[in-house]
């Protein structure tokens, strides 16, 4: 076997369980195709770098219930009595878009009753503390919306809230806990956050970034008039980290990355005339930038802040078919196709 087709059989294996039972099930040639539209003599890299990237922001359906696990014996968000806490707290379902709640919510769900013998909600629920859930936070605009939306029109006066997720972004956590702020002290509601993971992607800290961001703008005629017509110069990230968390095995296979998917995310946008102007190359931006640049991933769905070289489609190939929150249903999910992957993920 080629390196090549173990790098192929490999993304593969990561990606398996990627919107199980909703698409066909991703193999060593659907990832084939989708690495051969870049060009013959970065196909090998991207594929290697991908592997690497992935097997750190790939969230598998085990990854995400083994979250989940943990969580709900964490005494860091429950104290000693774990059993306590859960029969008490009061779990909320008020994501305004998106399914990733629901799917998060029917979960724990099933956590809940393994460890404990009761589901969400099904304890005495005696105190005003509550459990926001979700898998990813990137912006910040979801969980500040749902939340403010909550404490606006429906929380006590007195309450504390949890906000547990399985990644943030700092920058989103941070817009997020600042608007939230500002809304919260009307009703002295407590806000705190836990997570496994966290992602640096402020500006300040852009040489530790996490993310898919340039140092530079290629020497390709497309890309260089999409940054001309930018309404502001877009700003780059300096050379030499791999960032905060390590994602990327490499400077040099970092700077591949955001070349590369620049340069198809330009083309993407030529090509794909329902794009809108948020839509940027490296993905969803309400900013003017080249895009957010997220590389995380998981089983239920790719969000539109990753790439736009990982998710559009038609005429482009995807790696990540991606559902929109229209298409988006509640499904049941059930968990134990697969045997636990034993990830550590400390609080």
């Amino acid at each position: 076997m080629s390196t090549r087709d173990e790098f192929l059989e490999s993304i593969a294996d990561t990606i398996k369980d990627y919107r199980l039972g909703e698409i066909e099930i991703p193999d060593a040639a659907h990832v084939d195709r989708w690495v051969k539209q870049f060009q013959a003599d970065v196909q090998v890299p991207i594929l290697e770098e991908m592997n690497y990237v992935l097997d750190k922001t790939y969230f598998s359906l085990n990854y995400v219930v083994e979250f989940l696990e943990k969580v709900v014996i964490c005494e860091n968000i429950t104290g000693i009595d774990t059993h306590s806490f859960w029969n008490s707290a009061k779990l909320l379902n008020i994501q305004l878009g998106g399914n990733s709640q629901n799917a998060m919510l029917e979960l724990f769900e099933q956590v809940l009753q393994k460890t404990y013998g009761f589901g969400i909600n099904e304890g005495e629920g005696t105190n005003s503390t509550y459990v926001y859930i979700d898998d990813v936070v990137f912006t910040g605009n979801r969980v500040r919306r749902d939340i403010e939306t909550w404490i606006r029109d429906c929380a006590p006066q007195n309450a504390i809230l949890y906000i547990v997720v399985i990644a943030f972004h700092s920058g989103g956590r941070h817009y997020a806990q600042t608007k939230l702020d500002e809304l919260a002290v009307c009703k002295n509601i407590k806000i705190q956050w836990f997570r496994s993971l966290e992602l640096e992607d402020r500006k300040i800290h852009s040489h530790l970034t996490d993310l898919l961001w340039p140092t530079k703008i290629p020497t390709d005629k497309a890309v260089q008039e999409y940054a001309a017509l930018m309404r502001y110069p877009p700003t780059f990230r300096k050379p030499g980290n791999v960032g905060q968390n390590s994602l990327f095995s490499s400077e040099d296979r970092k700077n591949l990355l955001e070349q590369e998917f620049l340069k198809s995310g330009v083309g993407i946008r030529q090509r794909c005339s329902n794009l809108s102007d948020t839509q940027r190359p490296l993905g969803h931006s309400t900013l003017v930038t080249l895009g957010f640049g997220s590389l995380v991933v998981t089983f239920r769905n790719c969000p539109n802040n990753a790439p736009l070289a990982l998710w559009v489609g038609h005429p482009w190939y995807p790696l990540f078919p991606r559902t929109t929150n229209k298409q988006t249903e509640t499904k049941r999910l059930i968990y134990e196709f697969l045997k636990p992957d034993n990830n550590d993920i400390p609080f």
